[in-house]
């Protein structure tokens, strides 16, 4: 029987990390900053996750005096947020050492609590010793004397050059629409890296694009996948049919620039009051695979390989 192990290393220029290993692959989590899972790959194979080793994407400026100053690093891989996104109370500078407890198979990582914010996170990782599962189990505790309405949004920074798939809603609804789709801003419908087909929506990260695209949409099935370096991540939550989600009701949400492509689930909509915490949960897995292409029947295939 496998068996995961835990060792505290160096990791390139993200100081301590811990790393998880079942002999098939490897999980880094950052404890010197963050926390982020920093790096899931097969062993000896390449990192699914974005690095951002030359701290590229990052925020700044005098809304941070809040935090006592700092700067936001998106550091790259996994992190835990809250929706709605907001500047600054989103992107709090989280750049101080992590606790942790071990679990069996895994860690709890436990961050401080945010100044001004007053949430406190809590992510479990834990590795499953016979594949490449890895549960996550994300806790955010409002440490406010008043209520605080928020939703737990976990959002996966991935590396660059991959493809992503994401399924569409198919419930017969009759006259009544099943779908709904959030576009922001910037989001261009007519962008050369989506595709938009009849079941799927596939998404390409280009490194020579640097416009900023995102969409969201009421996820039915649960899952996204993202092909890179002939690997297979697939990352999939527990939507709940006609939550109460942010963003006019969007449970996944995804966006990409010329840096990195982000899958991004969401917890439902919560009034939290003090002392309370929310739950969020996904399964991870990684799988060998190549990049397909947009048919859809292709897409199936995959979809009854990997998911059903």
């Amino acid at each position: 029987m496998a068996q995961t192990t835990l060792r505290e290393v160096e990791y390139k220029n993200f100081g301590r990390c811990l790393e998880l290993s079942n002999g098939m692959v490897k999980v880094l989590v950052t404890v010197d900053v963050g926390p982020r899972i920093i790096n899931y790959s097969f062993i000896d194979g390449e990192n699914i996750m974005l690095e951002d080793l030359d701290r590229l994407y990052s925020e700044s400026g005098p809304a941070f005096e809040k935090f006592g100053g700092g700067t936001w690093h998106i550091y790259g891989g996994h992190r835990l947020w809250v929706s709605p996104e907001g500047m600054p109370k989103s992107y709090y500078p989280d750049n101080e050492p992590v606790a942790y407890d071990l679990l069996e198979n895994g860690v709890r990582l436990k961050p401080n609590p945010q100044k001004w914010n007053q949430f406190v996170y809590e992510i479990d990782v834990i590795l499953d010793p016979d594949s490449t599962k890895v549960f996550l189990t994300h806790k955010i505790t409002n440490l406010a004397a008043w209520p605080v309405e928020l939703a737990p949004w976990a959002l996966t920074v991935l590396s660059a050059g991959g493809k992503e798939i994401v399924p569409q809603p198919t419930k017969d609804t009759g006259l009544l629409g099943n779908r709904l789709l959030a576009l922001w801003p910037y989001t261009k419908m007519t962008d050369a890296r989506v595709h938009w087909g009849d079941r799927y929506i596939t998404l390409c990260q280009d490194t020579n694009n640097k416009d900023s695209f995102k969409i969201g949409l009421n996820s039915e099935h649960g899952f996204a996948m993202y092909f890179n370096h002939g690997d297979l991540f697939l990352k999939q939550f527990t939507p709940v049919e006609n939550g109460n989600y942010p963003d006019g009701g969007m449970s996944f949400e995804t966006f990409t620039n010329h840096i990195f492509l982000e899958m991004e689930t969401l917890g439902e909509t919560v009034k939290l009051q003090p002392e309370e915490t929310v739950t969020h949960c996904e399964n991870w897995s990684l799988f060998k695979e190549e990049r397909p292409g947009d048919d859809e029947a292709e897409l199936d295939r995959l979809v009854e390989k990997y998911v059903r």
